[in-house]
């Protein structure tokens, strides 16, 4: 490769955004979707980029993808099955939709393909909803869209008006529905659950731990909350999870994700107060106690941004909004936040010193061919990670 190009390739960085898709499949992280302010105006990212960030080498590339190209949109839900990247619900231009994408990110096509489903019936039209992935199904929750008045119950609590918002007989809200896609056979259905479930809600985060689906916060109406609810997926059993500390304030567009068998991150978000959070929690999910966590990325509140669970236990965040994007919105991001939450195994420490410090040092680079094979490649691998940028040459 020409080195100019290369190092032009090794500059691309994916555009800043909020309200997008990112899942994470083996160390690549993939971005699609989600929108991004031009001066006054929202404008839509491509809807035939995916972005693919690789973890290891800190290298961006776009893919161009063909096929049954979803419309562009914000507030999609996505999740990684078996290698396979699915894409529900979210708004376009012309509102909230339920139709289901899907794109295989290991056959080297990037082709995507509109989902028709053989039996059940989707869920309504809605953006801002979370899903689990769990037995080789996705299982959806919640979210904000539009329903008839027919199918509006007045005695059901799994919608809840939203009385700013209606034209004719369609009604806007938020509902708490649990429905359930299977890619086996392409049916929907919407099993009956039990125990309370948590109010109607939008913008809320949700983290899967074993067979565990655990949703937290959220906005129906004007209220934010930190309520933390779990959902066995077995059983479609609702408990909420009364915690026995004092809890984060209320905030909706957060994230919530695993960091071990029994630990939920929880990162930034929109507070009752409209301000963009930059706080870090971690929920223990035995004791029910919430603890605020350090971490090197107080000056930087995030919003509608994604989080993905990576190696070694870390959480990489990606854009969203440093802004009340409601008011002002203009702070959105294209920055890739990793979050340390545990001790990195001493392979990795030593992987990473050598990349890092091997520039500098003579005597270390000369000895880097020397490495056996594997190991060899893994530094070579973070060497590409720790290369100088621009703003440095």
């Amino acid at each position: 490769m020409d080195r100019a190009l290369e190092r032009q390739c090794l500059e691309l960085v994916a555009r800043e955004r909020s309200g997008h898709t990112a899942v994470l499949h083996n160390n690549l992280l993939y971005v699609w979707g989600g929108y991004m302010s031009v001066g006054d105006d929202e404008v839509f990212l491509p809807n035939d980029e995916l972005w693919e960030y690789d973890l290891e080498r800190g290298v961006w590339r776009v893919l161009h993808t063909t096929g049954d190209v979803p419309p562009s949109m914000s507030g999609s839900c996505g999740c990684c099955l078996n290698g396979v990247l699915f894409i529900f619900g979210g708004c376009d231009d012309n509102g909230q939709t339920n139709e289901l994408y899907s794109v295989d990110l290991t056959d080297g096509t990037f082709t995507w393909k509109k989902i028709i489903h053989v039996s059940g019936a989707p869920p309504s039209p809605r953006d801002k909803l979370s899903c689990w992935v769990y037995d080789g199904k996705i299982i959806y929750f919640g979210g904000y869209g539009h329903k008839v008045l027919s199918d509006l119950d007045s005695r059901s609590r799994n919608f809840i008006v939203d009385e700013t918002s209606w034209a004719g007989e369609v009604f806007w809200g938020w509902n708490n529905e649990v429905h359930v896609f299977d890619p086996k056979d392409l049916s929907w259905s919407q099993p009956q659950t039990f125990g309370r479930a948590p109010a109607p809600r939008a913008a809320h985060a949700s983290a899967s731990i074993g067979s565990k689906g655990y949703i937290c916060g959220g906005r129906v109406m004007e209220t934010r909350t930190s309520d933390i609810h779990c959902l066995d997926l077995e059983t479609y059993t609702w408990t909420e999870l009364v915690p026995s500390s004092t809890a984060p304030v209320g905030r909706s567009w957060h994230s919530l994700s695993p960091v071990s068998d029994s630990r939920l991150f929880l990162f930034g978000g929109l507070s009752m107060e409209c301000n963009p959070m930059s706080d870090g929690w971690v929920f223990d999910t035995g004791s029910r106690k919430w603890t605020e966590v350090e971490h090197p990325f107080k000056n930087k509140p995030r919003l509608w941004h994604t989080a993905c669970p990576g190696r070694d236990s870390d959480v990489i965040v990606f854009g969203g909004s440093c802004d009340y994007i409601l008011l002002v919105d203009t702070g959105h991001c294209n920055d890739a936040l990793v979050f340390q939450m545990q001790p990195y195994p001493l392979s990795r420490i030593c992987e990473d010193y050598i990349a890092r410090t091997v520039q500098g040092c003579d005597s270390l680079r000369t000895q880097v061919p020397l490495l056996p094979a594997k190991l060899q490649s893994a530094v070579y691998t973070r060497m590409c990670f720790y290369r100088p940028s621009k703003k440095h040459q």
